[in-house]
């Protein structure tokens, strides 16, 4: 593609994703009404549909939620674009590749625990939308309930754009960065990092890291959560009072910026759990001004404000929540996402690791860096377990003998950064999952040999 407008502030730009990347200012603050405009002028004054829109654009709303969905849960936006989303052709299916949607039901919902190294190498010209690849999920994308569990592999940047109309996108990277040309804007996100895209938001997925000298390029790789139902936000605090977990400061959104481009584009849209094509005369992230708060954002994980025990017993994991889709009963997420930060254990009498136990919920974990504190080996980057609705888990043998034993100084643990994608519902399994070569064939393994240490008094 050709940029058929003059280079200028506020213009996409292909070329040095990294420079242009590492180079982006943001808005802050998480479900704001933000504004922004990339050319002065183009936002409209007192209204959000005029006769005529500044700068000969048009004007267009993208809901998120119904109209009449209380004020504190609606999600809209307002965008000013030089050619409205409806001018299009037709969409034709496609080939899905790796992605399923639910309901799920090729497989049944497995008790056992399980686990996965991380993906293969993707084929070379694999791009974001190419290396998804669907683990499982529950629910029902045509309700708008429920969740889904990919993960990604790509090698190469995309030149198409995608939309996901079944839900938002939660990107979690875990190996190289990523520039996310959105209709809103550029958003720069690396492992550490999320992103999340906005349902029905079209983008565009650059790879960052990619190879210098005509070798094979590096692998973007990470984990996505595609969450159908009620659009994430922050968890109440109840107790802990007004600050703590995330701080809705530390979202950041993008600016505007738009891509006006002359020629043919293609577009892919997921509708319910089908890819379909089209290809436009026109980029449609076309976007000059915009306001509103169904916007995609970033969230650095490191800015987690984790609160724990400061007395004794290891807290359950709903105190590490960054975000939070709730259902129809309160107090019940359809997902969470929870992240587990670096922090200090200072627990007294306390077995520090995370607890043997058994949840209504059901936990996908995966791992971003270093290693997590429950598991010595076998859990590594890339890689992710399912222990499913009451499905017995918890420390390995070796890090139960371990912490049974330890001397309970003061301690940071900070020497690895997982995930947990925590469900209301049973995680289903897609028939690759079940039947992945990376699917650890023995993870049971890792609770032989707990040993017996009842000793009765007489």
């Amino acid at each position: 593609m050709s940029d058929g407008g003059t280079s200028r502030a506020g213009v996409f730009e292909r070329e040095g994703a990294r420079k242009t990347a590492e180079g982006l200012t943001y808005l802050s603050g998480f479900g704001n009404e933000h504004s922004s405009e990339a050319v002065p002028g183009a936002l409209p004054e007192g209204r959000n549909s005029p006769q005529r829109a500044p700068l000969g654009l048009y004007a267009e709303q993208l809901s998120g939620t119904a109209f009449t969905e209380p004020r504190a849960h609606n999600r809209r936006s307002w965008l000013y674009r030089i050619r409205p989303s409806a001018a299009h052709p037709a969409f034709t299916r496609t080939d899905n590749g790796a992605i399923r949607t639910a309901p799920f039901t090729e497989s049944v919902p497995d008790p056992n625990r399980l686990r996965w190294n991380p993906l293969p190498e993707p084929v070379p010209g694999t791009d974001f939308l190419a290396g998804l690849w669907t683990l499982g999920g529950n629910g029902d994308a045509t309700q708008r309930s429920g969740m889904a569990v990919h993960l990604y592999h790509a090698n190469s940047s995309m030149d198409r754009v995608f939309s996901d109309a079944d839900g938002e996108l939660l990107i979690v990277p875990e190996r190289g960065g990523l520039l996310l040309r959105t209709e809103f804007g550029l958003l720069h996100v690396e492992p550490s990092q999320v992103a999340l895209i906005p349902r029905g938001v079209r983008f565009r997925v650059e790879l960052l890291d990619t190879a210098s000298d005509g070798g094979p390029s590096p692998t973007a790789r990470g984990y996505v959560c595609e969450n159908y139902g009620a659009p994430f936000h922050l968890p109440d605090l109840g107790p802990i009072g007004a600050n703590g977990l995330a701080n809705a400061r530390d979202f950041q959104a993008p600016v505007a910026a738009y891509e006006d481009v002359e020629g043919p584009v293609e577009v892919v849209n997921k509708f319910c759990g089908n890819l379909w094509t089209a290809t436009y005369d026109h980029s449609p992230l076309d976007v000059v001004a915009w306001h509103g708060n169904h916007v995609p954002y970033i969230y650095d994980l490191r800015r987690f404000n984790v609160l724990g025990t400061i007395s004794y017993d290891h807290p359950d994991p709903s105190i590490f929540t960054v975000l939070t889709s709730p259902s129809d009963t309160p107090g019940l997420a359809g997902v969470d996402f929870v992240v587990f930060a670096p922090r200090w254990l200072v627990g007294e009498d306390t077995f520090r690791p995370p607890y043997f136990h058994r949840n209504v919920m059901s936990e996908y974990m995966g791992l971003i860096q270093g290693a997590y504190d429950a598991k010595a080996e076998g859990f590594v980057p890339g890689g992710g377990s399912l222990h499913n609705m009451m499905s017995a888990h918890g420390p390995d043998r070796e890090t139960f003998d371990r912490a049974s034993a330890a001397e309970l100084k003061p301690q940071k643990v900070d020497d690895g950064l997982a995930f947990m994608f925590e469900t209301r519902w049973p995680v289903t399994l897609t028939p690759q999952a079940a039947r992945a070569e990376h699917l650890q064939q023995r993870y049971d393994d890792v609770w032989q040999g707990l040993e017996r240490h009842f000793r009765p008094l007489h």
